[in-house]
């Protein structure tokens, strides 16, 4: 034996000849470049092990494989040319091809009012894969946001109503002494309850995309939901952020019946899936919505 021959046990023959969907390494950290600005993602890389006589895959060549993404833009047509490279690596092993991509996107927003401007993370997952020859790449993203319960707005109005009847029992009231008596503590009796809720959107491109639209996909969450949380404010900015809830209250149902509508105008979402939560602060528990759009057919996108 040439003691210069490592062994490639690899490469041996397994006595039960059985398939394995996928193999592959998670959490692998890996440098990426987005919309012009490094990035520090985890990838899971992995394939489908067909010959089920194999003793497995060659790790390496995907692990090595992904050094490509480090110096070029995260493009789909970057990522479909590193799927085909895990093939072209494992040729006769696997058919199919997967990668599952994460990262947190920061975005700078600017305030309701003031001109003041912060920071806002957004966790991203891109998940791709070639499979029946086929491409996909799919966005998922999480965006919080503000809900006030539209029950509890008006319970509070009515509450109000109550107190303002016991103030002025009167049919003739002073216009400055109500103004008075609305500004203080006794006037606003009650208030609706809010919570701090979470979308968590996952949308398939279609395959003529060039680019990750993950920057317009949160505009478009953001913008329909109408009350995102915000970052550095003024008094100003907590005011109309107050109006802004006020004007949006909302259900997790109405919720996700507006990021439906919403979803459903965008021209590169060939199928979407979404979920409202609702983080409850008068119960223990959350309140859910889920809806999607095409992603039970299966259909080429």
């Amino acid at each position: 034996m040439n003691q210069h021959t490592l062994p490639d046990i690899a490469s041996q023959t397994h006595a039960f000849a059985l398939p394995l969907n996928w193999v592959g390494m998670c959490g692998i950290a890996l440098p990426v470049q987005f919309e012009g600005r490094p990035a520090a993602a985890t990838v899971d890389a992995g394939v489908s092990l067909i010959d089920g006589h194999s003793r497995g895959i060659h790790m390496s060549r995907l692990y090595l494989a992904l050094e490509a993404l480090e110096n070029q833009p995260l493009t789909p047509l970057a990522i479909r040319q590193l799927l085909a490279d895990f093939l072209t690596s494992h040729e006769g092993l696997s058919s199919a091809a997967y990668l599952r991509l994460g990262f947190d996107h920061l975005l700078k927003r600017p305030a309701l009012i003031s001109p003041l401007a912060g920071w806002k993370s957004y966790p991203v997952t891109i998940d791709a894969r070639i499979e029946n020859e086929m491409f996909h790449v799919e966005l998922s993203v999480s965006v919080p946001y503000s809900s006030t319960c539209p029950c509890s707005a008006a319970l509070a109005r009515q509450l109000i109503q109550q107190q303002f009847q016991q103030q002025f029992p009167g049919s003739q009231v002073d216009t400055a002494a109500v103004m008075n008596w609305l500004g203080t503590a006794e006037g606003i009796v009650a208030t609706p309850h809010s919570q701090r809720s979470s979308a968590k959107i996952q949308v398939r491109l279609r395959s003529s995309q060039r680019d990750l639209p993950i920057t317009e996909l949160i505009d478009c969450i953001e913008m329909s939901l109408g009350t995102a949380v915000q970052t550095a404010v003024k008094r100003a900015d907590e005011q109309a952020f107050a109006l802004a809830n006020g004007q949006n209250l909302m259900f997790c149902e109405d919720a996700a019946r507006r990021l439906h509508q919403a979803l459903r105008q965008l021209e590169w979402s060939a199928a979407f899936r979404l979920r409202v939560e609702h983080a409850e602060s008068l119960h223990a528990h959350d309140a859910v919505a889920t809806s999607q759009w095409q992603w039970d057919l299966n259909c080429a996108v």
